[in-house]
């Protein structure tokens, strides 16, 4: 076991920033955030991000960037982050309880993956209501991708006051 201390939660949060709502996800905008957020320690990822996560970690090749913190709330802390693995990047929102920690709820909101045959797009908007909007695209790979838009679907989403994010 290791002597190193725990870090708090709230550190953790503070790492988030707080961007003014509405926001697109998309292809670029990890960019954007990462040029203004300073990269999440090791111990963080291992501590806060990790455990959440439903798919092994390759230390290796995988890669987050803390994006955004929602807007304060009374039962809930909201924060949005980009992980990207070998053929593929994903932005998640994850609600947390403030006082235990634990996840309350938990979307992928946007990224992309390839499986070798098909490429899948997702762009995702959060409104100042905490909507989020969610538009989802596959189309064949290999040396030109072809998007077929009747292959789209869209999603809606709202986080309600307790941090669960409800389908609509």
């Amino acid at each position: 076991m290791s002597d190193t201390p725990r870090i708090r939660f709230s550190h953790f949060v503070e790492q988030f920033p707080e961007l003014s709502l509405p926001i697109t996800l998309g292809e670029d905008t990890v960019r954007r955030i990462s040029k203004e957020t300073p990269p999440l320690p090791t111990r963080m990822i291992d501590q806060f991000l990790i455990p959440i996560e439903p798919t092994q970690v390759n230390e290796e090749f995988t890669e987050f960037v803390a994006c955004l913190r929602l807007p304060e709330a009374d039962n809930y802390v909201g924060i949005v982050y980009w992980r990207a693995d070998l053929a593929q990047y994903h932005y998640t929102l994850v609600t947390l309880n403030p006082k235990t920690e634990e996840v309350i709820d938990r979307l992928i909101l946007a990224g992309t993956s390839y499986d070798g045959a098909e490429l899948t797009q997702t762009t995702a908007a959060i409104t100042e209501a905490l909507m989020i909007y969610q538009v989802s695209g596959q189309g064949q790979g290999g040396q030109k991708f072809d998007y077929q838009a009747s292959a789209s679907t869209a999603r809606r989403f709202q986080i309600a006051d307790s941090g669960r994010i409800i389908e609509l």
